[in-house]
């Protein structure tokens, strides 16, 4: 059975304030794709073991998607995707929102990114 997951839902999960332009909407701390995907399994009443298993994936790595410790691949996203419904493009490109806010909170990264800009202005 496949059921059509709530854009907005998903929009309303993702973005905690909303404004009257959702263009200018800022998520307020990265959300991993991987909660979702655990929340729709729990509100279903699917178990994690069974779930990695319809979808050929081990309960290992499946449990660290849902854990935020790895990432959501295309792969895994079109697989999750014909199993609940939730759109392989939403969950690639949450994961895609959450890789950069995670980059952008690097302190490390954050001081590379500041000397790059310097020097680029100089150019």
């Amino acid at each position: 059975m496949n059921i059509e997951f709530d854009k907005e839902y998903l929009h309303d999960l993702y973005f905690k304030g909303k404004t009257s332009d959702k263009s200018e909407l800022v998520p307020s701390s990265p959300i991993h794709p991987g909660e979702i995907v655990k929340d729709e399994l729990e509100a279903r009443g699917i178990s994690q073991r069974k779930f990695a298993s319809i979808i050929g994936c081990s309960y290992t790595v499946f449990n660290e998607i849902l854990n935020c410790k790895r990432p959501i691949t295309t792969d895994y996203a079109l697989r999750i995707e014909a199993a609940l419904g939730i759109k392989a493009y939403m969950l690639v490109n949450m994961q895609s929102e959450y890789n950069l806010q995670t980059a952008r909170q690097d302190s490390q990264l954050t001081v590379i990114l500041n000397k790059i800009r310097m020097a680029a202005a100089m150019l």
